[in-house]
């Protein structure tokens, strides 16, 4: 086991970090006490953000980094955190910003690969049941793919659950009741296991169907309420910083137990019930309640009991991933 990094030697780059999601999400991460170098890189404006963020009274220092380099930004990083790339708009499908944010993913994990191979990459950037594949096919290209170090962060998918169940259900604290979201992050892929959370038995199927179908579609919510001008930045960035700072807390402070679902590659875990699931779904990826330790994923939870109902949401989901899946590998392997 490689020994744990000095708590005074962190640093953690945002790649994206002068955009809607990348600002607030740095601004959240300056908070951490466990980062020491906090390096923003976007292909413009990262020196204005962090000048900005540089005088806020906490540990890290604040660097900021332009097109010409990411090099210097991602060099010796501990954690890359990717929000970068367009957010989607209205009329836009996950499928449009694919064409668009695959090119700047690869870009952005072969500077991985160039400059922090030892990384753990969480990748923001959507459509994430594609840009993860991209991510971990660059990674292998390089012949240092790790599976228990790249991420897909579908945290808010988790966010939205613990708030929008606590409107339903009076009795749910939306802060500490966390909800397992397991399948992938983008519509019908997004499955929330509603049977597990405490009073669930006094929903109606009525009410969730119309959870369910809000926590698939939260996205759309927040494009069409922001008319044309931008997506779900602040509570991406709120859910983004949640992840990443778990990660820290495992990784860096050794916090044992801390657990979030999160979208990940199965050879993670090579445990017999992880890898039968793999079999069963013919999928390599899949978001699951996920267990961190010093190295990334410790261990990935089995999938909880589910509903019926549940079961056709899952049912609905896998060919869905399959396809995202092959898209996003076939990027780089085709290529």
């Amino acid at each position: 086991m490689s020994p744990a990094p000095e708590h005074n030697s962190v640093k953690v780059v945002v790649c994206g970090a002068a955009g809607g999601i990348g600002q607030p999400l740095s601004l959240l991460l300056k908070q951490s006490d466990l980062i020491s170098h906090l390096a923003l890189f976007d292909v413009v404006n990262a020196a204005g953000v962090a000048a900005d963020l540089s005088h806020i009274n906490t540990k890290s220092k604040v660097t900021g980094h332009g097109r010409e380099s990411m090099d210097e930004a991602l060099q010796g990083a501990h954690t890359v955190v990717i929000p970068a790339g367009v957010p989607r708009k209205p009329g836009m499908t996950r499928d449009d910003l694919f064409k668009i944010n695959a090119g700047i993913i690869r870009d952005l994990a072969e500077g991985v690969a160039k400059n922090c191979p030892d990384a753990f990459v969480l990748v923001i950037s959507n459509p994430v049941n594609s840009t993860v594949p991209i991510v971990a096919e660059v990674l292998k290209k390089h012949g240092i793919f790790n599976p228990k170090k790249v991420f897909g962060i579908s945290t808010l998918d988790v966010v939205r659950s613990s708030r929008f169940v606590s409107e339903v259900i009076p009795s749910v604290d939306p802060k500490s009741t966390r909800v397992t979201v397991v399948g992938g992050h983008s519509g019908v892929t997004i499955v929330p296991i509603l049977s597990q959370i405490p009073g669930h038995a006094s929903l109606t199927q009525e009410q969730i169907d119309a959870l369910t179908h809000r926590i698939q579609y939260g996205g759309d919510e927040v494009v069409k309420a922001k008319d044309g001008a931008g997506s779900a930045t602040l509570s991406m960035a709120f859910a983004g910083a949640r992840f990443t700072n778990v990660i820290l807390e495992a990784t860096v402070a050794g916090k044992a137990g801390l657990v979030e679902s999160t979208y990940v590659n199965l050879a993670a875990d090579s445990s017999a019930s992880t890898q039968a699931f793999r079999e069963k779904t013919q999928l390599d990826y899949f978001a699951l309640d996920v267990e961190f330790g010093r190295e990334g994923v410790s261990k990935i939870h089995a999938l909880p009991k589910v509903s019926a109902y549940e079961q056709t949401l899952l049912d609905a989901a896998i060919p869905e991933l399959k396809a995202n899946i092959e898209k996003g590998a076939s990027f780089i392997t085709a290529a």
